[in-house]
């Protein structure tokens, strides 16, 4: 394997090839289109009567699911049966092969921004500078959450429906940090394969999560959804997550596992020791949040006059979006944990606090990558200078992350090994509560 990311036509025609080659146990079909009509296709291996669904590209930014999933999938194809989840007349792997190929389009430029340079390894200034990430009424998981209805969404609920799977994987990856799982109910089995992958492969354990900080915790970077109205949930929106998509398969009896492996890993997150003074280190964080947030803003308000409308464009969208409030709403939501923290402070731990420096960071360099798309295609005589100014900014808040956060890149096999391993292990672990 290369050290980039397949496309989605490269994960199509490698889908289509498997199919040719092993047209017993393979079948490809068309399960439902997206808004821009785009096709959603479903590879299946094997005709067992329990079904695993594997879902890749649920983000168009998290570019590592379309090659695990192919690497699964060939590997059911070969029908090695080494172990009952692998064995085609028990399992059937149903795998969607991108959840959303609209935004994946968008994006695709960024899996090139994550292509090696000659000189070296990818760097977050060349994945930010092209890649791309809708509004949250335009992810497909999400959007049930905040009552936005896609066809994608929809498609997804009916093929849960026809094949009530035992499992469902969601195959994520994140741009910093380490590894984790999240589970809408414990599978114990999984613990030890999922740590001891990681630990071969040099991949870190995510020891906190912005998604899960207070989330029940059985095993290092396992984190299992707590109930409706729990107060253990962070993440705005969370409240509601028993709309998502996550959660149609426990209706069946299923589980579903969120897979998360990083791209870039940083070592901080597993560091369990506590974090001395975190609540003025979450004030920094805010800081950095709402200052960089208001930098692009200021940017983006020059450049309003001949930027596309947002009704035309996605990327104005999620710039208007987040300009709207989003920078206000991340740094508003980490005041509690702040007060928390200097009542308590051994509350957080230095991987907590690794893992909110994440998402301080990330905020303002995602929209700014966006901007600079914009401006970059844009024609007007404003748009150089513009861009000049917002890129000064950009490069400074990568190269401050990157050293700040001691990042190192995981070669792509790597990424895609570890989610694959970690997949197994979550089968085998679910398929003894149905055998």
């Amino acid at each position: 394997m290369t050290n980039r990311y397949p496309t989605v036509a490269e994960v199509t025609e490698s889908a289509r090839r498997l199919v040719s080659r092993y047209p017993g146990s393979c079948r490809l079909r068309r399960f439902g289109t997206s808004r821009a009509g785009r096709p959603l296709l479903l590879l299946s291996v094997g005709h067992g009567p329990h079904h695993v669904l594997v879902v890749a590209g649920p983000h168009p930014d998290e570019p590592v699911g379309g090659a695990t999933a192919l690497a699964l999938a060939e590997q059911m194809a070969r029908g090695d049966r080494l172990s009952a989840a692998t064995d085609p007349a028990l399992v059937t792997w149903d795998t969607v092969l991108c959840l959303d190929p609209d935004g994946a389009a968008l994006s695709e430029a960024g899996a090139e921004g994550t292509t090696p340079a000659p000189d070296g390894d990818p760097t977050l200034r060349s994945y930010y500078r092209s890649t791309y990430r809708p509004i949250a009424a335009e992810q497909p998981e999400w959007a049930p959450i905040v009552s936005s209805q896609l066809p994608e969404s929809q498609a997804l609920f009916e093929l849960i429906d026809e094949l009530r799977p035992f499992l469902q994987c969601s195959l994520h990856s994140t741009d910093v940090g380490g590894s984790w799982v999240q589970l809408t109910r414990d599978l114990p089995e999984l613990a030890a394969p999922f740590r001891t992958s990681a630990a071969e492969l040099g991949i870190p354990l995510q020891h906190g999560t912005y998604d899960a900080l207070f989330w029940e915790n059985p095993s290092p970077a396992i984190y299992v959804l707590p109930p409706p109205h729990s107060t253990a949930r962070l993440a705005a929106g969370s409240e509601n997550i028993g709309a998502s998509t996550w959660c149609a398969p426990p209706r069946y009896g299923g589980v579903t596992a969120i897979v998360e492996v990083p791209m870039w890993a940083s070592d901080l997150a597993e560091d369990p020791s506590p974090y001395p003074e975190a609540g003025h280190a979450l004030r920094d964080f805010a800081d950095l949040v709402l200052t960089g947030g208001r930098q692009v803003t200021a940017v983006l308000e020059k450049a309003r006059g001949f930027l596309p409308a947002p009704e035309d464009d996605p990327l104005r969208r999620v710039l208007e979006w987040m300009a709207d409030g989003l920078y206000d709403m991340v740094a508003t939501s980490w005041e509690p944990l702040a007060r928390q923290s200097a009542d308590d402070p051994g509350l957080l731990t230095t991987a907590q606090v690794s893992a909110l420096n994440i998402v301080a960071r990330r905020q303002p360099i995602r929209a700014a990558g966006l901007l600079l798309r914009l401006l970059r295609a844009s024609e007007d005589r404003a748009a150089p200078a513009l861009y000049r100014e917002l890129d000064e900014l950009f490069s400074a808040w990568c190269a401050d992350a990157e050293e700040a956060l001691r990042v190192r890149w995981v070669p792509v096999r790597h990424q895609v090994e570890h989610q694959a391993r970690t997949v197994l292990a979550g089968v085998e672990s679910a398929l003894k509560s149905v055998r």
